[in-house]
C-alpha cells in the first residue's frame, strides 16, 4: 500500500524554486506576504550560485593552525578547484580569549602561535592558489573591551557607550560571558561594527560566518550586513544556525546563506551518522520559497569524502550529496581534503550532480516527511532534475509520474551519477532502492506542454500607469512589461477557461531583486504574491499559483500601491483542475467532539463547520479517486483571526499540519482557499482535520482533481 503522506503546490523557477501556499481567486484573496523594503543586501552579486568550498569545522575542528588550513587549501587546489571549489572557510577556536584579550579598538586577536603569519599572511597564500578565504565571529562586543574601555576606531566613543552589559552573547569557544551584547541605539555601535568590517577587509577575507545568531541578533546582523557593503570589499555574509524561518525575510534581505538546522556533526567517533544528516529531509522542504540567487538555504558541511570516517555507507553518501544539490544548498566539504577517499571524490566532482546545485533551482519533494520520497526541480533548459530516496529500513520501489512533474507522454531519462542514459519511458519511471539510498535523474519530456501563452507586451493587454515594454534578451519573445507597481499596472486581457474552475497559472518574469506584487482576477480582491530574485532582469524565473477562473474570457491584473513589481515575460495556462466537491456539513461526514454546523453567508451551499480543533474534527468520508497516487486538495476555508492551523490526516494515517493564513479582521463569512497534495488510495478516503491544542479555521468544503 502506498504510504499516506502530503504533497505541497511547489514550482520551479529557472533560476530558483517558489512555494505558493493557497489561490488567487475571484472572491476575496487572501495577502500572503507582508512587504519589506525593496533594498536586498544580498544583492551584492556574490551569491548568484551556491557557494562550492570547504569549512574547517568538522574535521579540524577546535584546533584550526595556519599549516593545517594551507593544507586543505593545496588539497582544494589540486582536486576540487577545476569542478568550481573555490572558498577555504576558517571556523572556530582562530582567536584568543575574548574575556582578557582585545587588540587596540576591542576585536578579537588572532592566537599568533597557531597563525605565525596572521590572517592576512594565511588570506594571501590561500588567495596565490587562486581561492577565497573565509572567517568567523560571533555577535557582540569583547567583555575585555569594555573592561579596558577602548576606543571605536576613528571616533571619540568607547566600548563602555555602546555596550549592553546586561547580557551575554552566545560564544561556543569560550563559553558564556565572554561578549556583551551591543546597544545599536548607541552612538558608535555601526562604527565599533565598521572597525571590524574593515579591519576583516583588510586582512582580505571573502566570506564571514556569524554564529550563534537568534532573534535577539537581528540588530547585529542589519549593522554587519552595512558594515560589509561600507568595508570596501566584496565578503559573502553568512549565518548560522538554527535560523529562525518567522525570521527568513530578514535573513535574506541581508545575508547570503543562513543554516536552517543544528550542526550535521554528531560529535561521536565519526563525522556524522545517518541521523544525524537524515533530519534535513524533513527540515528542507520548509525553507524552499526562500533559497534563490543572493541567498540560499544553507543545510550545513558536507561530509561525504572520507570513507568510513564519515560515519556513513556509501548509498548513504549519495544520498546527502543528492539532497543537498537538489536544494541548491551551499556545498562546503567538512572532510579533510586531504585524506579523500576515491568514491566520496567522485561524488564532490560529479560535474552532472554539481551543474543541479549550480543551476539554482532550489527542489522540493512532492510529499515531505515519507519514507519514500521524490523531489524535483524544474531546470533551466526545461529538464526536470528529479532525485528518489528511500529512507526506510529495508529497499522499497520508488516512482515518480510525469503528472507529477507537471507533463504526460513519453519522456528520456538519464541517470546523473551513473552519467548513462536510461531510454524513454511512457507516463512515469520506477527503481528499486536500497536502504538509505537514491537515484538522481535528468528527465526531459519528448514533447512541449499544451498550455496556452500569453505575451505581457501582446496588444490585447491593458498597459496603464506607467506601466511598459521593455527589451529582455531572456524572454520570450525579446521583450518584458516592466515598471509594475507605484502606480503602474499590467492587465491581461482575453485569458480563455473552457470551464469555471482552478487553474494553475504560470507566471514567468525576470528581477534583480526580491519582489512583490499583487494579482487580482476579474477585477477582485488583491493578493499579494512575493517572486523571488532570478539574480538579473534578463533572468526569467517561474512562480506558479492557482486561480479560479470563470468559463470564457477572464483578466488577470498585476500592481502594486507601493513599490515596484518584477518585469513580466509571459503567462501560461494548462487545462484546468477538474475538482470533485465535498461540502464540509454533509451528512456522510462525521463532525465530533463539538465541531458544528453554523451558516455562512459566503459559503457553497451557505453552511460551514466551525469549532474544529481543541476537541472537536470533522472527516470528510467517501472521498472518491479515480485512481491510487498524489492528487490536488483544495480546502475552502474561513478565517478571521491572525491565523490558524490545523492537522491534516489522510485514511487515520498521521497528521500533517497546516498553516492557514488569516484576515486578523473578524471576517467569519469570506471563502479563502488553501492548496495541498495529498496521497489517496483507489477508491474512497477519509479526510480528517483536527487541532488538539487549538481551535483550526472554519470549513466550507474541499475539492478533489
Amino acid at each position: 500500500m502506498m504510504k499516506q503522506g502530503f504533497r505541497f503546490l511547489y514550482r520551479f523557477a529557472a533560476t530558483f524554486a517558489l512555494v505558493v501556499l493557497i489561490s488567487g481567486c475571484t472572491f476575496t484573496a487572501l495577502t500572503l506576504f507582508v512587504q519589506p523594503p525593496t533594498a536586498h543586501a544580498s544583492s551584492n552579486g556574490l551569491a548568484n550560485k551556491p557557494l562550492l568550498g570547504w569549512s574547517s569545522w568538522s574535521s579540524i575542528r577546535s584546533s584550526p593552525t595556519e599549516a593545517k588550513i594551507e593544507a586543505q587549501a593545496q588539497a582544494m587546489s589540486s582536486t576540487l578547484k577545476s569542478h568550481g571549489y573555490n572558498y577555504i572557510d576558517m571556523d572556530d577556536f582562530w582567536y584568543l580569549n575574548p574575556s582578557t584579550t582585545v587588540d587596540q579598538y576591542g576585536r578579537w586577536v588572532p592566537d599568533s602561535n597557531k597563525f605565525p603569519d596572521g590572517i592576512a599572511g594565511l588570506a594571501s597564500y590561500i588567495h596565490g592558489l587562486g581561492l577565497k578565504f573565509g572567517i568567523y565571529l560571533t555577535p557582540g562586543i569583547p567583555v575585555a573591551a569594555v573592561k579596558q574601555n577602548t576606543p571605536i576606531q576613528n571616533t571619540s566613543y568607547h566600548a563602555q557607550d555602546i555596550a549592553d552589559t546586561s547580557k551575554y552573547e552566545t560564544n561556543y569557544n569560550y563559553g558564556s560571558g565572554i561578549m556583551y551584547y551591543i546597544d545599536y541605539s548607541k552612538p558608535g555601535a555601526q562604527e565599533f561594527v565598521n572597525s571590524w568590517a574593515n579591519q576583516l577587509a583588510g586582512w582580505g577575507v571573502d566570506f564571514l560566518k556569524i554564529d550563534g545568531v537568534g532573534n535577539n541578533d537581528i540588530s547585529d546582523i542589519q549593522a554587519w550586513n552595512k558594515a560589509l557593503q561600507q568595508s570596501g570589499r566584496q565578503i559573502y555574509f553568512h549565518l548560522s544556525n538554527s535560523l529562525d524561518i518567522n525570521n527568513v525575510s530578514t535573513w535574506r534581505a541581508n545575508a547570503n546563506g543562513w543554516r536552517i538546522s543544528g550542526d550535521v556533526e554528531c560529535y561521536c567517533s565519526t563525522l556524522v551518522t545517518w541521523g544525524s544528516v537524515s533530519s534535513r529531509f524533513n527540515q528542507a522542504p520548509q525553507w524552499v520559497a526562500w533559497g534563490g540567487p543572493g541567498g540560499w538555504n544553507d543545510l550545513d558541511s558536507l561530509d561525504v569524502g572520507n570513507g568510513s570516517k564519515d560515519g556513513l555507507t556509501n548509498d548513504e553518501r549519495q544520498s546527502v550529496m543528492t539532497l543537498w544539490s537538489i536544494s541548491a544548498a551551499p556545498l562546503y566539504v567538512g572532510d579533510d581534503l586531504t585524506t579523500l577517499d576515491s568514491y566520496g571524490q567522485s561524488l564532490l566532482t560529479n560535474d552532472e550532480v554539481l551543474a543541479i546545485d549550480q543551476s539554482g533551482v532550489v527542489g522540493a519533494p512532492l510529499v515531505p516527511n515519507a519514507t519514500t520520497q521524490v523531489w524535483r526541480a524544474y531546470q533551466p533548459d526545461g529538464s526536470y532534475a528529479v532525485a528518489l530516496f528511500n529512507l526506510g529500513s529495508t529497499s522499497a520501489p520508488v516512482t515518480v509520474n510525469w503528472g507529477d512533474l507537471g507533463f504526460a507522454g513519453a519522456a528520456s531519462v538519464r541517470d546523473l551519477w551513473s552519467r548513462s542514459n536510461l531510454g524513454t519511458f511512457s507516463n512515469s519511471f520506477s527503481a528499486t532502492l536500497n536502504s538509505h539510498a537514491s537515484r538522481l535523474l535528468k528527465i526531459v519530456p519528448a514533447s512541449a506542454n499544451t498550455a496556452l501563452s500569453y505575451e505581457a507586451e501582446a496588444t490585447a493587454n491593458t498597459l496603464s500607469g506607467g506601466a511598459r515594454v521593455l527589451s529582455c534578451s531572456g524572454c520570450s519573445g525579446g521583450s518584458t512589461v516592466g515598471y509594475v507597481g507605484n502606480g503602474g499596472v499590467l492587465t491581461f486581457n482575453n485569458i480563455s477557461a473552457n470551464a469555471t474552475g482552478a487553474y494553475a497559472l504560470t507566471i514567468a518574469y525576470a528581477s534583480g531583486e526580491d519582489r512583490y506584487s499583487n494579482i487580482s482576477v476579474n477585477g477582485g480582491a488583491n493578493s499579494l504574491l512575493r517572486f523571488a530574485s532570478t539574480g538579473s532582469f534578463t533572468t526569467v524565473g517561474k512562480l506558479v499559483v492557482t486561480v479560479n477562473l470563470n468559463a470564457g474570457n477572464n483578466t488577470i491584473a498585476f500592481s502594486n500601491a507601493s513599490g515596484w513589481g518584477p518585469d513580466f515575460d509571459r503567462i501560461t495556462l494548462p487545462p484546468r483542475l477538474n475538482l470533485t466537491f465535498y461540502e464540509a456539513e454533509a451528512s456522510s461526514n462525521t463532525i465530533a467532539g463539538g465541531a458544528s454546523i453554523s451558516n455562512c453567508t459566503g459559503c457553497s451551499g451557505g453552511k460551514k463547520v466551525g469549532y474544529v480543533g481543541s476537541g472537536g474534527t470533522l472527516t470528510f468520508n467517501g472521498v472518491n479517486a479515480s485512481s491510487a497516487g498524489t492528487h490536488t486538495l483544495v480546502i475552502y476555508y474561513l478565517d478571521g483571526d491572525s491565523g490558524r492551523t490545523a492537522n491534516l490526516s489522510i485514511n487515520g494515517g498521521s497528521a500533517t499540519t497546516l498553516n492557514f493564513p488569516g484576515t486578523n479582521g473578524g471576517d467569519w463569512n469570506t471563502v479563502y482557499t488553501y492548496s495541498v497534495m495529498v496521497n489517496l488510495n483507489a477508491g474512497n478516503n477519509t479526510i480528517a482535520f483536527a487541532n488538539s491544542a487549538a481551535y483550526a479555521p472554519d470549513f466550507d468544503r474541499i475539492g478533489i482533481a
